[in-house]
């Protein structure tokens, strides 16, 4: 980070007038008087930030003839009313003097359609002359910016991909970019991995004579997908360095305020396999201050609303890969019911901001926008999406979200000086299982994120801490603070991430794998043995035969383990999709069986492997907890806490959220710690909290929400508090030692 946040922004989009976003209004002799009506209101409301966008298309028409009056109009008025601002460049909707100055721009498909821009998409930025023009604007757009003193923020890029705003569907599977210059780039970019031509020669079973011969694959063969994989590795990577040169674009002129962007949703709900490019969210993390996500929970269609393990699932993982830079943003959330043509989805209520909003502050969001504050005024989303009525009326959903602004703006010191509780628990992401097979991936697509959340769900609801952790943090990162880590749908894998795993078990940590195990190494090659790359060794035990199920039936053996603590002999855990035979070393006489397959083959396995331990699994247990949240399986993965040593920090009445859907984060500052509880039931709920405090004594209970304050004492240690919760609604509590020798908290 340049710098550790001083301010908090909670904003709403707004961009002057009532032109949806990427569109800019134009200017009239009523413009002042009518957008700094709307700003007094929105400050009124309590927003202590207003989020604004340039257009590339708008601001400038002409090449080198920048227009930024509607930045600088709003930039003073807001000033005027006592708002910060924060600025969102779009550069996907092009200037159509880009297209004439740069005829060979146009975003190619693979099977070499041209894509004419219609304003959006745009050009591919890799084409030289269009890279420096939007980079260039930038750069202006930064010397206007900064004359402002209320400026406070850029978010550099809305919802990354390749190509943006455009649905091509007149190309079959469409993907993107094959033009000259995405080629090119393609070229230096395999130069710099392989270093020479017959390194490349042979991992891609090819014979090149020139690097100028090398094109990305269009199709799949039955060969090799090693170009397949290095392609989609090349386009996340590329995606982050385009976004670290529009920072430096800024970082010219601006040298101190923060740079952000945000996903359209995080990469744990994409797959490097779809066509229009996706980023990987831990990739983009590394190059700005904060990365976020948008958060559009009934985005449209109501029958794909998110359910709640989803939203909260996409917070989390976009907290995880901010965890370095101390916080993520929220760079929109959805302010009004959704549109999409004649498609209408179901309100959103004051109740839903309260719990959205609390939700993501709890989890650590150091910035949150609502999008929009006005409805969309144009377009197939037209009505949809406003805080407010498309004439300017205040709803019941203004009023709630502007209530919880202001509480974060009075309470701003502690809420940025407050950081969620570190887990001892880490899921393991790994893009690369998604690419097996290449073009021929055949399984389902979305495998690697339901495996994830079926375990972060048990987790989750029982409102126990966990992280995600990308699979380039097993190779290089100290993952010591974790006593648990869990590897769900692990079918690719590298030497490098094997080794993490190695050393972290060595070490004395716990882990738990999932079936086949580095079947297929990150070139595409199968391994010889499975587990491969030397995990048959760490987990003592190697696939004997595999078959394909839709459901795998897991018989818990006659054995005492700590992970099957909550379980009875013969008991049923459930799998899915592989059902693999597995077979203990025999040389390992700490490796047990835990339980068995119908046919009576091994099919989990615990082991030791120098102070740590192991549990294999040959099938996907996470995948078949997702789709229909087993019991059995529920207490399976609570087990996992107790034989991993996980300490908790607190226990609630709403754990496992048996009557309702209460989730309860803890964070800790320098005075003690903040305690979330979130209701988001549609009914009042009384929770019961146990707190693990350092020492007995009276401590200090404030709610932030309410501004009621009592004293508690502790006793054996723990800190008992009962509060009730209104319905879609949330309590925050601040609790410091009344001795101010103490803290709270672990």
């Amino acid at each position: 980070m340049t710098k550790r946040p001083d301010f908090f922004p909670i904003s709403v989009w707004y961009g002057g007038g009532k032109a949806r976003a990427p569109m800019l209004s134009t200017i009239t002799a009523d413009s002042r008087a009518e957008w700094k009506k709307d700003l007094e209101q929105i400050k009124s409301l309590g927003f202590n930030t207003v989020r604004t966008w340039v257009d590339w298309s708008h601001c400038e028409p002409r090449p080198g003839e920048y227009h930024f009056e509607n930045l600088e109009l709003l930039l003073k008025l807001a000033q005027e009313v006592g708002l910060k601002v924060f600025i969102q460049v779009y550069v996907d909707s092009a200037p159509d003097w880009v297209g004439k100055k740069y005829p060979d721009a146009q975003f190619e498909a693979q099977s070499g359609e041209k894509v004419y821009s219609q304003t959006a998409p745009g050009f591919c930025t890799d084409h030289p002359g269009v890279r420096e023009a939007v980079l260039n604007f930038y750069t202006e757009t930064a010397k206007v910016a900064t004359r402002y003193p209320n400026f406070y923020g850029w978010d550099l890029w809305s919802e990354p991909h390749i190509i943006n705003w455009a649905i091509i569907n007149y190309v079959p599977n469409a993907q993107f970019c094959f033009c000259p210059y995405t080629r090119a780039r393609f070229r230096l970019w395999l130069k710099d991995k392989y270093g020479s031509l017959d390194t490349l020669n042979k991992a891609w079973y090819r014979n090149f004579e020139s690097f100028d011969d090398v094109e990305p694959p269009r199709f799949g063969t039955i060969l090799s997908y090693t170009d397949f994989i290095d392609w989609k590795h090349f386009i996340m990577e590329k995606l982050a360095e385009d976004l670290r040169m529009r920072g430096e674009a800024i970082r010219k002129v601006d040298k101190t305020h923060i740079l952000t962007s945000h996903s359209a949703v995080p990469s744990l709900f994409t797959s490097p396999l779809w066509g229009e490019g996706n980023p990987d969210d831990f990739l983009m993390a590394e190059v700005v201050d904060f990365y976020g996500t948008s958060l559009y929970p009934k985005h449209s269609f109501p029958k794909y609303h998110w359910s709640l393990i989803y939203f909260i699932s996409m917070a989390d993982f976009s907290r995880s890969a901010n965890i370095r830079n101390g916080g993520f943003y929220v760079g929109e959330l959805q302010a009004g019911y959704g549109t999409r043509g004649v498609v209408v989805g179901n309100p959103v209520t004051a109740g839903d901001l309260r719990s959205w909003m609390w939700s993501v502050i709890a989890k650590g969001a150091r910035g949150v926008h609502l999008y929009a504050y006005y409805p969309m005024s144009s377009g197939y989303e037209s009505g949809g999406y406003g805080l407010v009525t498309l004439d300017g009326s205040i709803t019941e959903r203004a009023k709630a979200s502007g209530k919880i602004a202001e509480i974060v703006s009075k309470n701003m010191n502690l809420f940025l000086n407050s950081r969620p509780l570190r887990a001892e628990i880490a899921l393991v992401y790994n893009p690369l299982a998604q690419l097996v097979g290449g073009e021929q991936h055949s399984g389902p697509q979305m495998a690697l994120r339901d495996s994830l959340l079926g375990y972060y769900r048990v987790l989750m609801e029982h409102n126990i801490p966990v992280d995600f952790i990308h699979r380039r943090d097993v190779e290089t990162q100290d993952l010591s603070q974790y006593r648990l880590i869990i590897v769900p749908y692990p079918i690719m894998f590298t030497r490098e991430a094997a080794e993490g795993l190695r050393n972290y078990i060595k070490n004395g940590g716990c882990v738990v794998a999932e079936a086949r195990l580095a079947w297929n190494d990150e070139s595409g090659h199968a391994t010889n043995i499975i587990p491969g790359m030397g995990l048959d060794e760490v987990f003592g035990v190697r696939e004997l035969s595999v078959e394909m199920a839709d459901e795998v039936n897991m018989r818990i053996a006659k054995i005492n383990h700590p992970a099957l603590a909550k379980l009875k002999e013969g008991t049923i855990l459930k799998g899915a999709y592989f059902s693999e035979a597995l077979k203990p070393l025999p040389q390992r006489d700490e490796t047990r069986v835990l339980a068995y397959l119908d046919n009576g083959s091994p099919v989990m396995v615990a082991s030791k492997f120098g102070k740590g331990e192991t549990i294999f699994i040959g099938t996907f247990l996470g995948l078949e907890q997702y789709k229909n949240q087993n019991k059995e399986n529920e207490q399976f993965v609570l087990g996992l806490l107790e034989w991993a040593g996980v300490e908790r920090a607190f226990t609630s009445s709403s754990d496992g959220w048996a009557t309702a859907p209460v989730e309860i984060r803890l964070q800790e500052h320098p005075g003690g710690n903040l305690l979330f509880a979130i209701n988001h039931s549609e009914s009042e709920q009384t929770v019961k909290i146990a707190l693990r405090v350092d020492s007995n004594g009276n401590y200090s209970i404030h709610n932030i929400i309410t501004g009621t304050s009592l004293i508690q004492s502790a006793k054996d240690n723990t800190l008992k508090i009962e509060i009730p919760i209104p319905a879609k609604d949330a309590a925050v509590l601040n609790i410091e030692s009344a001795d101010s020798k103490r803290k709270p908290g672990k």
